[in-house]
């Protein structure tokens, strides 16, 4: 039997391999040294020239990385590729130094580039935010969002339309059990369910909003594209905007957002719109679950959602980004957003994930909304696990557990 105890370690950021460092009383500058040394990683550009791929394929082989790109780039038929870049976090350093020294303008936007998406992918971009009077620090733990639905048709069966009393105690016990938000909607967004007016969904909404703005201590969300209704919640006591079609919907819910200086989540979403009006507000922007590359395609769509943001002048920092489980996606793609859900940390910005009682879990476990209970669990800790800051949930007090058990075992 071999004397040496021989293991292969599992880590997943750069202070877990620096304390494995630090236990064998390596130098202190040595481990700073080092340690990137040990991360790999896969970054993906899109449409890069090919001179300036080739460059970059040289650039890594000269250190012990590599680069792929469309062969006919590489042999000089192809004008533009798609570029991976292969190596440790070492390797990618170098390269960002060495490329910074380069005279071509797209070189040095390039190091620009793959700089920033490693600073964001590692958190470093993070910080945190104010809602509602309260400080988020993403970097501590996860947070819950509690659903109160205030519909009659919500697909998992707890809608409390018109029950202003019922949808209150139920608030307050998601306080007691440990919500941090609670996200109020009068819309379902359930496939089937029939659009309904501003009129209807503030006449849903704002009862209990404005009831319950004044008895809990937690930031209350609205869940609404719809501009007028955000900004009436707003004036009641709201303090985010929770944005299912990523403020794609309504052209005046970016500005309303921006004027009220509240966070908000973009959500991406592919789900057909309900009627010819909610098409004709998209621009043409639906193009249906048809992806050509499914996380390419979800992170390119909701930089388009935080690019709405800013050019109307909400701030960076205040914009929280959700994939969209459920919204456009079969069952196989959304299982498949959970596998990579850790690729939207190159966003740089919170991850909320709603999964709850969804129908990938239903399909999968053949059950129907109310007993999803276990499947929401898993979704949750895996999720957290790969990165999401934000669960949004009907079963506040279990997946609080949920949180919390995966957040001791992640972040220490």
């Amino acid at each position: 039997m071999a004397g040496f105890n021989t293991r292969i370690l599992e880590y997943e950021t750069l202070d877990q391999l620096r304390e494995e460092m630090r236990k064998l009383d390596a130098d202190p500058k040595g481990i700073e040294t080092m340690a990137p040394k040990g991360m790999l990683r896969a970054i993906k550009l899109e449409g890069v020239d090919r001179n300036a791929a080739n460059i970059i394929k040289r650039e890594m082989l000269s250190q012990g990385g590599d680069a792929a790109l469309a062969s006919d780039a590489y042999f000089g038929t192809q004008e533009t590729t798609d570029l991976i870049i292969l190596g440790t976090l070492h390797h990618c350093q170098q390269l960002i130094a060495n490329l910074r020294r380069q005279p071509l303008e797209s070189l040095q936007a390039i190091a620009r580039e793959v700089e920033e998406a490693i600073k964001r992918y590692e958190g470093q971009t993070l910080g945190v935010m104010q809602i509602g009077g309260k400080t988020f620090e993403w970097d501590k733990r996860t947070y819950v969002m509690g659903i109160i639905n205030v519909t009659p048709d919500s697909f998992s069966g707890d809608g409390l339309a018109g029950d202003v009393e019922r949808a209150l105690a139920q608030a307050m016990r998601f306080v007691e059990e440990g919500a941090d938000i609670l996200d109020i909607g009068g819309e379902s967004t359930r496939p089937g369910s029939a659009p309904i007016s501003e009129d209807e969904e503030l006449r849903r909404v704002m009862p209990v909003l404005e009831r319950l703005a004044g008895q809990v201590d937690v930031p209350i969300s609205i869940d609404t594209y719809k501009a007028r209704v955000a900004r009436e919640a707003l004036e009641a006591g709201a303090s985010l905007v929770n944005d299912v079609w990523g403020l794609r919907m309504d052209p005046e819910m970016a500005e309303v957002v921006a004027e009220y200086e509240v966070p908000v989540v973009v959500m991406h979403n592919r789900s057909r719109p309900k009627n010819a009006v909610q098409e004709e507000r998209l621009g043409g922007r639906y193009v249906g679950i048809e992806y050509e590359d499914l996380m390419a395609d979800i992170i390119r769509e909701l930089r388009y959602s935080i690019d709405i943001a800013l050019k109307a002048g909400v701030e960076w920092e205040k914009i929280i980004v959700d994939p969209g489980i459920g919204f456009g996606k079969t069952v196989e793609q959304n299982l498949e957003i959970l596998r990579r859900l850790g690729e939207l940390k190159v966003l740089g910005r919170p991850i909320l994930l709603g999964s709850s009682r969804k129908s990938v879990i239903g399909y999968v476990l053949d059950l129907p909304p109310q007993e999803r209970m276990e499947g929401t669990a898993a979704t949750v800790a895996l999720g957290i696990a790969k990165g999401a800051n934000i669960v949004r949930v009907h079963d506040v007090k279990e997946m609080v557990r949920v949180a919390r058990m995966t957040d001791a075992i992640m972040k220490g």
